[in-house]
């Protein structure tokens, strides 16, 4: 097959699917293995990004994806009207850094480290399709476990979660001092 044609047929694939399609999965559909399918998707991205092409693909976790560039976006609410927009409260982002880094976790573990109920962050989270259930601990009571989709990957423009930030030591400890600190002030009142 020429190569316009298999990029046609991963262009017709990525935007007929909408969500992210597993590289693996484009590759059998047009009969190559996955280095040179990734490649032609990568010239792909390329050619969206130099012809200035009102999409683009993104890469998430080994599959990729059809998706508006965000330079658009000012066309389609003239289009839409009013798109959703979600607001990431305080409180929300808290209880998202707090999934992000330490999933799969429990909403008692979240509560352990928030010092307060996270029920109504945890379920926004979810409504807004950054947080997903990923299953249950095989614990008493066997408590829902929560990590993030990719949705959170897409609107952090992050292809992992390995590509998150890392906290040095010292802001941890730094982090540590100021829960203790603000702990010991409840025990005072």
């Amino acid at each position: 097959m020429e190569i316009e044609k298999l990029q046609g047929a991963i262009e017709a694939i990525l935007f007929t699917m909408g969500d992210s399609v597993e590289l693996e999965k484009i590759a059998a559909a047009i009969g190559h293995d996955e280095a040179t399918t990734r490649k032609i998707i990568h010239n792909m991205m390329d050619q969206y990004d130099a012809e200035n092409r009102g999409v683009r693909i993104i890469e998430l976790n080994n599959a990729f994806q059809m998706c508006t560039k965000k330079e658009m976006y000012e066309y389609l609410i003239r289009v839409a009207k009013q798109p959703k927009r979600y607001v990431l409260t305080d409180v929300l982002l808290e209880t998202l850094s707090i999934i992000a880094y330490k999933q799969p976790v429990t909403k008692l573990e979240i509560e352990k480290i928030r010092g307060v109920k996270s029920d109504h962050a945890v379920n926004k989270l979810v409504e807004y399709g950054l947080v997903e259930e990923t299953g249950r601990m095989d614990a008493p009571g066997r408590p829902l476990l929560f990590g993030t989709t990719e949705e959170f990957l897409r609107r952090f423009s992050v292809q992992s979660l390995d590509e998150l930030p890392s906290l040095n030591p010292e802001q941890v400890e730094h982090f540590k001092e100021e829960a203790e600190e603000e702990a010991q002030l409840k025990l005072d009142i």
